[in-house]
């Protein structure tokens, strides 16, 4: 056998010529196999952003309660900085809130029952106002409201379009642009005065939403709200302060 017949896959390796063609089809065909078993799934093969968003809406409209949180990233100009609590679908809600008032950032604790809320500052005892005076600074108790909140955010959503699979906290999701109007918006995240093209999370396995990313204004002024949400359905107790 010539050495023109030979092949040198390794140092300590030959194999005949004749085989090699064959060998070398099988080997390319199984990096294939791998890949294709490892790679993100196309966009043709993710369910349609439209579908999605519709069951979510769905979904959302018959939660009785959620945890949720309101981070800011960046400097967008909204006056909530940061919020998280819990809210039932009645209406209450109790947590904490920050908001920039005049440049100086107050973080309040807050009881939302009925038509009063409490709220109370680091220091000293609870206040009062109504649930009409609150709703001028941030009403929380919107988010499960179905003809203002989320559920009214997502049947309103224009040109969804699902971009991939990921987690939000370990759970798996399917992550979907959409262009959202700034009347809906407002009544999520006050101070927002323009339309937003963000992005939502969906819970795969329920529909439900898990996670919402909304960039907001520009240049110095601009930023991403997150706002995030779990522990749906879990017993919530909300109840006035003592006095």
């Amino acid at each position: 056998m010539s050495k023109r017949s030979l092949i040198h896959w390794s140092p300590g390796l030959r194999v005949p010529g004749a085989r090699a063609p064959r060998i070398l089809a099988l080997l390319l065909a199984s990096l294939c196999l791998v890949a294709a078993c490892t790679s993100s799934p196309s966009a043709a093969a993710l369910p349609s952003g439209q579908e999605l968003v519709k069951k979510s809406s769905e979904a959302m409209r018959s939660v009785r309660t959620v945890a949720f949180t309101i981070a800011t990233e960046g400097k967008p100009p909204v006056p909530v900085k940061h919020a998280e609590g819990s809210l039932t679908k009645e209406g209450d809600a109790k947590g904490t809130l920050q908001i920039d008032v005049l440049g100086n950032l107050q973080e309040l604790n807050f009881v939302l029952t009925g038509d009063t809320v409490y709220f109370k500052g680091p220091t000293g005892g609870y206040q009062t106002m109504t649930r009409k005076e609150l709703a001028g600074i941030y009403d929380p108790s919107a988010i499960l409201n179905p003809d203002k909140g989320v559920a009214h955010l997502l049947a309103t959503a224009s040109d969804p379009r699902t971009e991939a699979e990921e987690q939000v906290g370990g759970v798996d999701a399917y992550r979907v642009a959409v262009a959202l109007s700034q009347q809906v918006i407002t009544a999520l995240v006050p101070g927002v005065n323009q339309g937003v093209n963000g992005q939502v999370w969906i819970d795969k396995a329920t529909n439900r939403l898990l996670k919402a990313g909304l960039p907001i204004g520009g240049g110095a002024n601009a930023g991403t709200v997150v706002v995030t949400f779990g522990d749906y359905d879990a017993p919530v107790t909300i109840t006035a302060p003592p006095k």
